[in-house]
């Protein structure tokens, strides 16, 4: 007998709570590092370091590399790989407490699971460059520039979440 009421893989986070809590912890991370909150920053780090490992020659010589390779101070020795790190490693935990923690992809029944992967593959890639481009991520640039008061925070905001909202309609098919 499968009794469900006690199954905590089917119990969530209350998302208001869990709002407040990412709110005091941008607090926080403005107070004790003087910057918001990212993520786009240690991909960046990451492609800098494995760019700077295979061809450290093509690293040195590239306009774009070289800003962010010395002698003193590793690519990756930045808080922001550090706070991914933390991210990821939180998230693991997290499912692994409440018994989320499969591997299983989503998707709508009537796709493949390889089109559901391409599709998030691609999506990934153009979020990616996206935020290279607006110099940073959702939580980077619209959290915490909104959290500031920035107007391009908000700009970027609207700029991401209408976008979203207008694109839903033609690619529903792929996630409902």
């Amino acid at each position: 007998m499968n009794n469900n009421h006690n199954d905590r893989s089917k119990t969530y986070f209350n998302p208001y709570f869990g709002g407040v809590m990412l709110g005091l912890i941008l607090l926080a991370t403005f107070y004790i590092t003087g910057r918001g909150l990212g993520a786009s920053g240690a991909a960046k780090s990451t492609v800098v370091a494995a760019v700077d490992r295979v061809a450290p020659q093509h690293a040195e010589e590239s306009e774009y590399y070289s800003k962010f390779i010395s002698d003193d101070n590793h690519s990756m020795n930045t808080w922001l790989v550090f706070e991914v790190i933390g991210v990821l490693a939180g998230a693991f935990l997290s499912g692994g407490l409440a018994g989320r923690l499969k591997l299983k992809t989503e998707h709508n029944p009537k796709i493949t699971i390889r089109r559901r992967l391409i599709f998030a593959l691609i999506g990934g890639m153009f979020f990616g460059v996206g935020s290279q481009i607006a110099r940073g991520c959702t939580s980077g640039a619209a959290l915490s520039g909104a959290a500031v008061l920035s107007l391009g925070g908000f700009i970027t905001m609207m700029a991401i979440f209408g976008s979203a909202y207008a694109f839903a309609y033609f690619f529903r098919k792929i996630w409902i």
